[in-house]
């Protein structure tokens, strides 16, 4: 995470610059649902996003969009099972559709988790 609640995701260990290939921030500063701009490595401009992530995290259920479009590309939903009613271990159903990079959706995630398990995450 750098200022201004942005994630940047970098090729390997690296930091370099050359090696970013993603960066995510919040649409605002303050939400009620989830809400991330996601901008690939070569639009520096940044005025549209590439693809966007709607939901909530609370109920575990997100979407993410091709740039501004209603288009879905991913979505994300808690599986209620047995297992995690007893035992208050979650697991999730995410349906990745054709054309879409897993790696780049499971580092889209992570960022959702880490934005929710720091200081309450806002939904």
């Amino acid at each position: 995470m750098s200022a201004h609640d942005r994630w940047q995701v970098f090729r390997g260990e690296s930091t370099d610059a050359s090696d970013l290939l993603f960066s995510a921030k919040r649409s605002s500063m303050f939400q009620l649902k989830t809400k991330l701009d996601v901008f690939l490595a070569n639009n520096t401009r940044e005025e549209v996003c590439d693809f966007k992530v709607k939901g909530s995290w609370f109920e575990r259920s997100c979407a993410v969009y091709a740039g501004e479009s209603s288009t879905i590309v991913t979505q994300m939903h808690k599986k209620h099972t047995v297992e995690s009613i007893l035992i208050g271990k979650d697991k999730f159903m995410v349906t990745v559709y054709p054309n879409i990079d897993y790696a780049f959706i499971v580092a889209l995630i992570v960022i959702l988790d880490g934005i929710n398990s720091s200081a309450g995450g806002g939904g």
